[in-house]
């Protein structure tokens, strides 16, 4: 399935001339490695970001420290700010950004499944938050990727 949506993204994408980024924090890089297993994706992928840390947000995404404590890491506020810095950092039209809690754990204010993303082009950015569940953190780390992958593809059709 992560294959079928890569290809898709990546065959409209260059249809359209357009390039893609992620900055991904509990997904680790695994958006990123999704889209560049598809052959030619060269041509739509240039970099990600893996911001695990709030510093890494903060240094290579430029998320405002106040919105960190403001709201902490695992919120659409940051994740809102981490896909405007990836897409003015890499130069690209559609930016992905997660944040999650991936587990195991979490707390009753942010539990585990919980991964917020945002999308940002262009036209603005976008913001959600999905409750995945305590699936294991294996299981939380694929479904917010293929979510990811879903929300890449409906800013491309």
């Amino acid at each position: 399935m992560t294959l079928k949506l890569a290809t898709e993204i990546k065959d409209l994408a260059k249809d359209q001339g357009k390039t893609i980024t992620c900055a991904e924090s509990c997904t680790g890089g695994k958006v990123s490695a999704a889209l560049t297993d598809v052959a030619g994706s060269s041509a739509i992928f240039e970099r990600g970001f893996v911001t695990y840390s709030n510093r890494a947000k903060q240094d290579m995404l430029g998320v405002a420290a106040g919105t960190l404590e403001a709201y902490g890491a695992v919120s659409e506020e940051v994740a809102r700010e981490m896909a405007q810095g990836a897409l003015s950092r890499a130069q690209a039209d559609v930016a992905v950004a997660i944040s999650g809690i991936a587990g195991p754990g979490g707390s009753d204010f942010k539990p585990e499944g919980r991964v917020c993303y945002a999308l940002a082009t262009a036209d603005g950015v976008t913001s959600e938050t999905v409750e995945h569940g305590a699936l294991g953190r294996a299981n939380v780390r694929n479904a917010a990727t293929q979510h990811a992958l879903n929300l890449i593809l409906s800013a491309l059709r």
